[in-house]
């Protein structure tokens, strides 16, 4: 918990997130819990269709699972601020194990329902909202204020490795055990956050106020106010924007519209379609492995905007190509350069916010990096049926690459963010 001596290097430390020991389990549980995040998914989307066979039941999937951080974000940073973040984190997992548990008992009385999918795809969502900010704080705990951005990079790529295997696992459970045992099984992947929880000794408060007495209240009204008080920060404002604008962008509709071009480059199922599927989420774990080795990128707005320029281009690349080794490699490098942007600007908003106000900012911020993504299939969906997918994913890129260039400039002559 100390600070360095006056005139003392400041420099981060490589790695420091993972050689710190109570930060490196707590790595590798966030990537066991996204892993069992996204084998429910693939489990439980699998049995969705088969049952149901509804085309709006599959929109309301994607749309179930972003539509809480749109809506709760701001509230459920709030509620980081005020409360001990360990129990915050163990009550979103205990979410995510009652939601399974419900996919379980419905398969195996047979008695599973079209409302009690959405309510339960709707619970799913609100445990990924609820767990975002409170494990931000976290890490602003862990390590000291110069290896913040290292530990939220390599948060940022345990959580990737998560989402890279957890479609491997989830068809492994469903073929050896199938669907009812396979998700009962799922449930194990939370419970090592649930226990970590119990053992660490920090709060998501400790380093900044070890004595504090529990915060104020602040209502979502409140929350918003104190919110207002960043219009002024460009930096921060930069950060806010950039997310929203990726969200509405591009979000996350890689995977939906993956079949399309997998078909429109001569790899419609097999091993073709895996890899590129597989491309981006391997990106994202190699760049964030990358940038913490070389520490080649420092939190700022330009490394954050270039990371948004290099995630544009690749996505334009891949959407206007007809060649498939080079549409697997634009999808590497879309990872890679997501990466790079989405961590730097996570670390941006927690070195800028103050203290008192880091859960609510953050909440904030997931409400546009996240929850806009809800926006991200109207924009695509609605211009993939004038103009189709490719071209309507073209657009898109295009969009994402002339708004980052505007809030370039909107941001020129910011303060540079103190890493000290």
């Amino acid at each position: 918990m100390s600070s360095p001596a006056a005139g003392a290097s400041v420099a981060p430390q490589r790695f420091a997130a993972l050689r710190n020991r109570y930060s490196r389990p707590y790595l590798i549980t966030a990537g066991l819990s996204m892993l069992g995040d996204n084998t429910e998914h693939v489990i439980t989307y699998w049995v969705l269709w088969e049952t149901f066979h509804s085309p709006a039941l599959v929109g309301f999937q994607v749309i179930s699972h972003w539509l809480p951080f749109l809506l709760f974000s701001v509230s459920f940073g709030s509620l980081a601020e005020r409360f001990d973040c360990r129990r915050v984190i163990q009550a979103a997992q205990a979410l995510f194990i009652f939601v399974s548990l419900a996919w379980g008992v419905l398969l195996l009385t047979d008695s599973l329902q079209m409302w009690q999918a959405c309510v339960l795809l709707i619970l799913h969502g609100c445990a990924g909202s609820l767990w975002s900010p409170a494990e931000q704080l976290m890490l602003h705990d862990f390590v000291e204020r110069k290896d913040l951005p290292g530990a939220v990079r390599m948060n940022a790529t345990f959580r990737s490795l998560g989402v890279l295997f957890g479609p491997a696992v989830g068809a492994g459970l469903l073929l050896l055990l199938g669907p009812t045992v396979g998700i009962f099984v799922n449930v194990v992947f939370y419970l090592p956050m649930v226990i970590l929880m119990m053992r660490t000794p920090f709060t998501g408060h400790t380093r900044d106020e070890p004595d504090a007495s529990p915060r104020k209240r602040v209502g979502l009204i409140g929350a918003f106010r104190a919110l207002g008080g960043l219009r002024n920060d460009k930096v921060t404002v930069s950060m806010f924007a950039l997310s929203g604008l990726a969200a509405l962008t591009t979000g996350g509709a890689l995977q939906a519209v993956m079949p399309t071009f997998a078909s429109s480059l001569g790899a419609g199922g097999g091993l073709g379609y895996g890899l590129l599927l597989f491309a981006t989420g391997s990106g994202a774990v190699l760049g964030g492995f990358i940038l913490e080795a070389t520490g080649v990128l420092k939190p700022s707005i330009n490394a954050a905007i270039l990371g948004t320029l290099g995630y544009g281009t690749a996505l334009l690349i891949f959407a206007v190509t007809n060649n498939y080794l080079v549409a697997l490699i634009a999808l590497v490098i879309a990872g890679v350069s997501n990466m790079a942007s989405t961590s730097i600007g996570q670390s941006i908003v927690q070195l800028q916010a103050a203290p008192s106000q880091r859960g609510t900012t953050f909440g904030a911020y997931s409400m546009f990096s996240s929850g806009l993504r809800v926006g991200n299939g109207i924009t695509l969906g609605v211009l993939g049926a004038l103009v189709g997918i490719p071209f309507s994913m073209a657009v898109c890129a295009g969009a994402l690459l002339l708004g980052a260039l505007l809030i370039w400039f909107y941001a020129r002559g910011a303060k540079p963010v103190d890493l000290g």
